[in-house]
């Protein structure tokens, strides 16, 4: 707990659970600035505060849909500048998810090739 705001505090190793990422890409993450320098103990170790943790959910989410860090970092910057950004934040956003769309409709397609070739190869085992 951080004794100045009573606020439940979580380690590296909790954060890196719970976010589902390594405490080396935690570290990662910080050092490229796409979170906020990191609350520490009295011992020097990282503390996360679940806004930090609500703010590396985010992260994740973006990077695993494909968002490129320099996209994320932009976001970031843009996050950090204010209200004044709001549209520019969501015009990337906008962005990213029809880069996502285009991505799932490809998958998609791709879906029905592999569903086809595994019914043709059931057939064919079934002698069809």
């Amino acid at each position: 707990m951080d004794i100045r705001t009573r606020e439940r505090t979580f380690s590296v190793s909790e954060v890196a659970d719970r976010v589902g990422l390594t405490t080396y890409t935690l570290r990662w993450y910080e050092q490229e600035g796409l979170v906020a320098p990191v609350g520490r103990d009295s011992a020097g170790r990282r503390r996360y505060t679940q806004q930090d943790m609500d703010w590396l959910h985010l992260l994740t989410r973006l990077r695993r849909t494909g968002m490129p860090v320099r996209d994320m970092r932009r976001y970031v910057e843009l996050a950090r500048q204010g209200d004044e950004t709001l549209g520019a934040r969501r015009k990337l956003f906008e962005e990213h998810r029809d880069r996502v769309l285009r991505q799932m409709a490809e998958l998609t397609e791709d879906l029905k090739i592999l569903d086809f070739k595994i019914d043709a190869y059931r057939r064919m085992e079934n002698g069809h």
